[in-house]
């Protein structure tokens, strides 16, 4: 068959090449019509060459060669638009497929996944061509396409393009039926944005070699922060990524052996946009100094001003591995090649979804774990590199998309990355009051008015707490309380009227027997037992929530969070062991108030720790201050040095991840190093790659994580605890709470959450509050890790149930008798 253009129908999709069809001798040839003219107005096309032809494209020193366009018409009905483009195909030698509904056309994406794709955004009674476009970018092999609107020519006022751009749109194209006018939109977008994402995907080659390359690579800005570490950098310093990724380089240390005016000369260098090589002494994480060999390069970037910089090291002290080199590599082209991997990264309008949607998940393209680090979800991703990306994007993008950039890049150089942006005040006051008086550390009131918190004297035991006691002789009527402490409906209510509050000693003596802590920490069954009464001594009974029953409900929490599978293999015995005293000391002294009401009032706590995470530092230092003071009660005595500074630190950790400013970042990072990750294992192959779901459990860093997720959860677990449990501990914060606007108004201090007013307060909207704003995402990420049903089952009852009261107009706890 010669060189004809065919266009292949099908009720579905149609195909049209400028080249003899595959499908061209199939059965279905009988529902083909073979167009010999211009099918809009009958004017005789001028036949493509047969030869398929390669695009030769430049990418700095890269030459790449790219394939014809691929290009996916979606247009409900034949008309003169449709017909317009296909003819523009054809004459520009694009592979074409046309599709009539929104399925065929997903179905056609995932088979050919076009580089192009344009849908008939005009007449919304045959499809929503906006909801079709969130289905392909949901695609990951959608990162790189370019999607276009054909829309309406207005009648009057220009309309905005920020609903396409949410859509996940990079542009729109007013009808215009002109064969010439469609042509040329073609070649616009061919050699622009198509071949600008065509260019971010060839730089996952670069990265891959960075990764893959025996020399230690580093990548800095032109501010000297440091953007990247290869993995022969991390095995060469002995640092990892995260340790550095976003320091500048000032503040990593430097050996004493250079000579003292070395590093001046160097940056004199560089700063003139020349290259430097020498000999470096460097310093390693062990404190170890090593002689390298070391070049660094300056790369001209936007403004012809040096904007990174590369820098290689090599070991001299051993010659066969001299080949191993430490780059900074900071050259432009290639911090914006690092979008092209960025999970959810797309060109122009996808980084404004990409920032709020939670469908969209790239990473299943690529597996590398080191690449997946550096490409990581923009919480994971130092914000200078972000910017970098969204910068050089702006340089070749359409107007519209450049200003969207602009609001994206007002929003990253935020403080706040990772809180939600709420409504207005009117619009949900519970909300915003619950996010003012729990993550923010609230109004500095400069007045003589200063609140001072009674912090207690450090405790000796109170006699009344000293009679003997060990996990044999607990009292049998407290025994039977604590029969089903294993059960995740476990009352702690019981407990604590059968102990007369004192339900964390008992507890704490059961739960750290099972995991047998004692034995861990080589210290006497006796001290344990005098380290949880003098722990508990220093709880505030007379608080309504932050008492050592929360305390003990927190460590049941924890406890049976460990004995979990997916928690039981990423964590060691000595995780175990801090997440228990963690929970046991995680609110020791607290006084009943928030954060932001301290900080208000200028209390003693809120000066000493600089207003920042002022309630969780203080029980932390408290915990180990009272621990280490008494022998008898020093649970740390026993342990070897290096072991207890482990420990120390784990417990530290997990006390501060509590502070709720945190939140959404510790949330968030353990979604995108953990849940993601191992999402991606079982969609390319279920559970078998052991040793990479392994690596994901159990390295440093995503211990880490888990610990602090850990703690967190059970730290807020409440709406997921039953029903009755879940109410009672409702109307406990709710008293705090209510007794804190009290006294905040009693002292003309700043009233942090109105809405907790007794007299006014609706506790089921504070509830639903509360849930969807902080609950629901964490525990759906806790659940996706530990696998917890049963608690998001209780969650749901829970949730429906503050609903109810809620939409009867209800106040209180409970509804009204019969």
């Amino acid at each position: 068959m010669g060189c004809a253009s065919s266009i292949h129908i099908s009720d579905r999709v149609v195909y049209h090449s400028g080249k003899e069809s595959e499908d061209s001798h199939s059965p279905q040839q009988t529902n083909t019509t073979q167009h010999q003219g211009n099918p809009a107005s009958g004017l005789p096309l001028k036949p493509p060459s047969c030869k398929t032809t390669l695009t030769e494209v430049q990418f700095g020193p890269m030459k790449l060669f790219k394939d014809p366009l691929q290009v996916l018409l979606v247009f409900a009905k034949e008309d003169s638009q449709s017909n317009g483009f296909c003819w523009a195909c054809e004459k520009a030698n694009f592979r074409c497929s046309l599709a009539r509904t929104p399925e065929s056309a997903l179905e056609c994406f995932l088979e050919k996944h076009h580089d192009l794709v344009i849908i008939d955004h005009r007449h919304s009674r045959h499809f929503d061509a906006e909801a079709l476009c969130r289905s392909i970018r949901a695609v990951n092999s959608s990162e790189n396409t370019v999607i276009v609107a054909v829309v309406k020519r207005p009648d009057r006022e220009e309309a905005s393009v920020m609903p396409l751009i949410n859509a996940g749109f990079n542009r729109r194209y007013v009808e215009n039926a002109n064969m010439m006018a469609c042509y040329n939109e073609l070649l616009q977008l061919e050699h622009g944005e198509v071949r600008a994402q065509f260019k971010l995907r060839a730089g996952n080659a670069i990265f891959t070699a960075l990764e893959q390359s025996q020399e230690a690579i580093e990548i800095t800005s032109e501010d000297q922060v440091i953007q990247y570490v290869n993995p022969a950098y991390e095995s060469i310093m002995g640092y990892q990524q995260g340790e550095l990724i976003g320091k500048e380089i000032i503040e990593v240390p430097k050996s004493e052996k250079n000579k003292p005016d070395l590093l001046e000369t160097i940056n004199s260098c560089i700063r003139k946009g020349k290259e430097w090589q020498g000999i470096y002494y460097a310093k390693k994480k062990n404190g170890d100094s090593i002689q390298q060999n070391v070049k660094i390069t300056p790369v001209i970037g936007q403004g012809g001003k040096t904007r990174h910089y590369v820098s290689i090291n090599w070991p001299l002290n051993d010659n066969n591995k001299s080949d191993k080199s430490s780059e900074r590599v900071q050259a432009e082209s290639q911090t914006d090649i690092q979008s092209s991997k960025h999970k959810d990264r797309r060109k122009g309008s996808l980084d404004v979804r990409s920032t709020t949607s939670r469908g969209s998940d790239g990473s299943s393209q690529r597996r590398h774990s080191s690449m997946a680090r550096i490409h990581s979800m923009t919480i994971e991703a130092p914000i200078t590199k972000v910017i970098n990306i969204i910068n050089a994007a702006q340089e070749s993008s359409p107007m519209p998309v450049a200003e969207a950039l602009d609001r994206v890049l007002e929003i990253l150089r935020t403080t706040e990355l990772y809180s939600p942006q709420l409504g207005t005040k009117d619009e949900d006051p519970h909300t915003n009051d619950l996010v003012g008086g729990l993550m923010t550390d609230g109004l500095r009131r400069l007045s003589g008015n200063e609140y001072i918190l009674a912090t207690k004297q450090p405790h000796h035991i109170p006699s009344h707490l000293t009679t003997p006691l060990s996990i044999n002789d607990i009292p049998p009527r407290i025994a039977q309380t604590m029969e089903n402490e294993d059960s995740w409906d476990f009352d702690v209510f019981n407990l604590e009227a059968a102990t007369i509050k004192r339900p964390l000693t008992y507890l704490g003596m059961k739960i750290f027997s099972r995991f047998r802590v004692c034995e861990f920490l080589n210290c006497p069954e006796a001290t344990l037992r005098s380290w949880l009464q003098l722990i508990e001594a220093n709880y505030h009974s007379s608080n309504s929530y932050h008492n050592s029953s929360h305390a003990a409900d927190v460590l049941h929490a924890t406890a049976y969070f460990l004995c979990k599978e997916r928690v039981k293999q990423s964590l060691d015995p000595i995780d175990e062991v801090a997440a228990l005293i963690a929970a046991t000391v995680h609110d020791v002294d607290h006084p009943g108030r928030t954060n932001s009401f301290l900080c208000n009032a200028g209390s003693e706590l809120a000066i000493l720790y600089n207003d920042t995470a002022v309630l969780e530092s203080h029980h932390a230092a408290l915990a180990f201050q009272i621990s280490t003071r008494d022998d008898k009660c020093n649970i740390f005595k026993y342990i070897e040095r290096n072991e207890y500074r482990t420990l120390r630190q784990a417990i530290i950790d997990m006390v501060l991840a509590t502070e709720m400013t945190k939140h959404f970042e510790h949330v968030n990072k353990f979604v995108n190093s953990i849940n993601k990750p191992l999402a991606a294992l079982e969609e390319n192959g279920g559970n078998s790659d052991e040793e990479s779901v392994k690596g994901i459990l159990t390295s440093p860093e995503n211990r880490i994580l888990v610990k602090r997720m850990l703690i967190k959860c059970a730290d807020i677990s409440n709406p997921c605890r039953p029903l009755e449990l879940c109410i009672e501990w409702a109307g406990r914060i709710s008293e705090e709470y209510f007794a804190q606007t009290d006294e905040e108004k009693r002292q003309g201090l700043p009233v942090v959450m109105p809405v907790f007013d007794r007299n006014t307060c609706s506790i089921p909207k504070s509830q639903i509050s509360f849930i969807d704003y902080f609950i629901t995402d964490m525990f759906d990420a806790w659940d996706a890790f530990a696998d917890l049903p049963n608690l998001m089952q209780h969650l749901d009852n829970n949730f429906k149930y503050w609903k109810g009261l809620d939409e009867r107009k209800l106040h209180s706890l409970r509804p009204p008798p019969e």
